[in-house]
Protein backbone atom coordinates (compact mmCIF):
# COMPACT_ATOMS: atom_id res chain seq x y z
CA UNK A 1 0.00 0.00 0.00
CA UNK A 2 1.49 3.44 -0.79
CA UNK A 3 -0.29 7.09 0.30
CA UNK A 4 0.00 10.14 -1.31
CA UNK A 5 -1.03 13.34 -0.05
CA UNK A 6 -3.51 15.26 -2.47
CA UNK A 7 -0.95 17.38 -4.08
CA UNK A 8 1.77 15.14 -4.63
CA UNK A 9 -1.17 12.63 -5.78
CA UNK A 10 -1.99 16.06 -8.50
CA UNK A 11 1.44 15.78 -9.86
CA UNK A 12 1.50 12.27 -9.98
CA UNK A 13 -2.17 11.30 -11.08
CA UNK A 14 -0.88 9.42 -14.51
CA UNK A 15 2.18 7.40 -12.76
CA UNK A 16 -0.83 6.36 -9.83
CA UNK A 17 -3.26 5.70 -12.25
CA UNK A 18 -1.31 3.21 -13.74
CA UNK A 19 0.02 1.72 -10.75
CA UNK A 20 -3.53 1.42 -9.55
CA UNK A 21 -4.71 -0.36 -12.54
CA UNK A 22 -1.44 -2.91 -12.48
CA UNK A 23 -3.25 -3.77 -9.04
CA UNK A 24 -1.45 -1.79 -6.50
CA UNK A 25 -3.18 -0.44 -3.67
CA UNK A 26 -2.99 3.50 -3.47
CA UNK A 27 -4.40 5.46 -1.00
CA UNK A 28 -5.00 9.33 -1.01
CA UNK A 29 -4.27 11.39 2.11
CA UNK A 30 -4.53 14.86 3.57
CA UNK A 31 -2.42 16.32 5.92
CA UNK A 32 -1.35 12.22 6.54
CA UNK A 33 -5.09 11.38 7.16
CA UNK A 34 -6.28 8.67 4.48
CA UNK A 35 -9.17 9.92 2.51
CA UNK A 36 -10.00 7.70 -0.61
CA UNK A 37 -8.32 4.62 -2.04
CA UNK A 38 -7.88 4.33 -6.23
CA UNK A 39 -9.36 1.64 -7.93
CA UNK A 40 -9.53 0.26 -11.31
CA UNK A 41 -13.23 -0.20 -12.06
CA UNK A 42 -14.63 -3.82 -12.32
CA UNK A 43 -16.37 -4.86 -15.76
CA UNK A 44 -19.91 -5.60 -15.30
CA UNK A 45 -20.11 -9.40 -14.49
CA UNK A 46 -22.50 -10.31 -17.44
CA UNK A 47 -23.74 -8.17 -20.30
CA UNK A 48 -27.52 -6.57 -20.27
CA UNK A 49 -29.67 -8.11 -22.67
CA UNK A 50 -32.68 -5.91 -23.73
CA UNK A 51 -36.01 -6.89 -22.26
CA UNK A 52 -34.30 -8.29 -19.25
CA UNK A 53 -36.82 -5.98 -16.90
CA UNK A 54 -40.04 -6.71 -18.21
CA UNK A 55 -42.30 -7.31 -15.81
CA UNK A 56 -40.69 -5.91 -13.19
CA UNK A 57 -42.32 -1.97 -13.21
CA UNK A 58 -45.10 -1.65 -10.50
CA UNK A 59 -46.81 1.41 -10.98
CA UNK A 60 -46.49 4.39 -13.54
CA UNK A 61 -48.26 7.44 -12.91
CA UNK A 62 -50.92 7.93 -15.46
CA UNK A 63 -49.67 11.98 -16.26
CA UNK A 64 -45.99 10.18 -16.69
CA UNK A 65 -45.06 11.40 -20.24
CA UNK A 66 -47.63 15.10 -19.71
CA UNK A 67 -45.43 17.80 -19.78
CA UNK A 68 -45.58 20.21 -16.93
CA UNK A 69 -47.47 23.24 -16.83
CA UNK A 70 -44.71 25.67 -15.54
CA UNK A 71 -42.51 23.91 -17.98
CA UNK A 72 -43.33 26.26 -21.07
CA UNK A 73 -40.54 28.13 -20.46
CA UNK A 74 -37.73 25.81 -21.43
CA UNK A 75 -39.35 24.71 -24.69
Amino acid sequence: MQQFNIGEAKAHLSDLVQKALLGEEIIIARDNKPLLRLVPIEPPQHTRQPGSGKGQLLHMAEDFDATPDDFEAYR
